[in-house]
């Protein structure tokens, strides 16, 4: 086991390889079809895709951890969900961080099982994404994993997405004032801070902030707020986020930025989809090249702040 919690070991990450997090959102579209045809379906393809990635990343020091969106996997059936546990696993192996983007959220007896279902057995990650907008008691059942006993399980709870939408909701003002996402992040920091004192030489809680890069107006008042909480930071790249504002956030007790379709279609900037010839290490060569671009990108901005 850990003696630090996942949390504190994915800030000192981001501190040690760069604060890129690589997306693996790998929909099987995002692969050529030549290659495709080697593999003996869609979810076969994807995982020797995500393992490459894997591989260079490792390789190349060039990101901190790697972010597995379930929903791409889910969409191929149970063949796909088995590539999720398997790249979940490759991931184990490298030392970094996996977050398993499940956005979860609850009632008490279901957010139990769904905390079972992504801390132990199968689907065992390091950290995942949990939606707190059914009330915060949904996110309770996720803290019984949070000793370095258990694995030292964390989670990001969405706060400020990356999506025009989150103004229908997360900027909605409250009758005593203040707006809605605000109550959620002081709820972050509160359970956060409060396991945070068990493990002595913490500095971050257990449970991080998701926060889009596209807020500008947001992004330096929620970091001077928030100044103790880790941030997962999406939006950057192939959603219009700016390297500037994700810099803004990586301020303080820091964060990791996302970047997905940028990295996993890079290839298609330098090959022609149709190219019959293309390599699985063409498109790779492709993401890992890309991955390098983006931390120096964002180094370079955070150097500016």
């Amino acid at each position: 086991m850990n003696s630090k919690h996942n949390m504190q070991l994915l800030q000192e990450l981001a501190v040690k390889n760069g604060p890129l997090c690589v997306g693996l959102d790998t929909d099987p579209s995002y692969i050529p079809e030549s290659i495709q045809n080697n593999f003996e379906n869609d979810a076969q393809a994807v995982l020797a895709y995500n393992k490459e990635i894997i591989s260079r990343v490792v390789n190349d020091k060039s990101a901190c951890c790697f972010k597995v969106q379930i929903a791409y996997y889910e969409a191929m059936g149970i063949e796909g969900l088995k590539v999720y546990s398997q790249t979940l696993k490759e991931i184990k192996k490298t030392g970094l961080i996996a977050i398993s983007d499940i956005k979860r959220g609850d009632i008490g007896a279901t957010s139990d099982a769904y905390a079972k279902a992504h801390f132990t057995g199968d689907f065992e990650t390091d950290i995942i994404t949990i939606n707190p907008y059914m009330g915060f008691d949904t996110l309770v059942p996720f803290t019984k994993y949070a000793d370095t006993d258990k694995g030292g399980k964390g989670a990001f709870v969405l706060l400020c997405t990356s999506n025009p939408g989150m103004t229908d909701i997360e900027h909605q003002e409250l009758k005593n004032g203040g707006l809605l996402l605000e109550r959620v992040g002081d709820e972050i920091a509160r359970i956060g801070n409060e396991v945070k004192v068990l493990y002595p030489g913490q500095t971050c809680g257990i449970f991080g902030a998701v926060v889009g890069a596209t807020q500008e107006k947001d992004a330096r008042y929620l970091r001077d707020k928030y100044k103790d909480t880790f941030f997962l930071i999406p939006g950057y790249g192939a959603q219009g986020g700016d390297a500037g504002i994700a810099a803004v956030l990586l301020d303080k007790a820091g964060g990791t930025v996302n970047s997905s379709r940028g990295i996993l279609c890079a290839w298609k900037k330098e090959f022609n989809p149709d190219e019959k010839s293309i390599t699985l290490k063409d498109i790779s060569d492709s993401a890992a090249k890309a991955c390098i671009a983006a931390k120096q990108d964002l180094l370079n901005a955070k150097s500016l702040v």
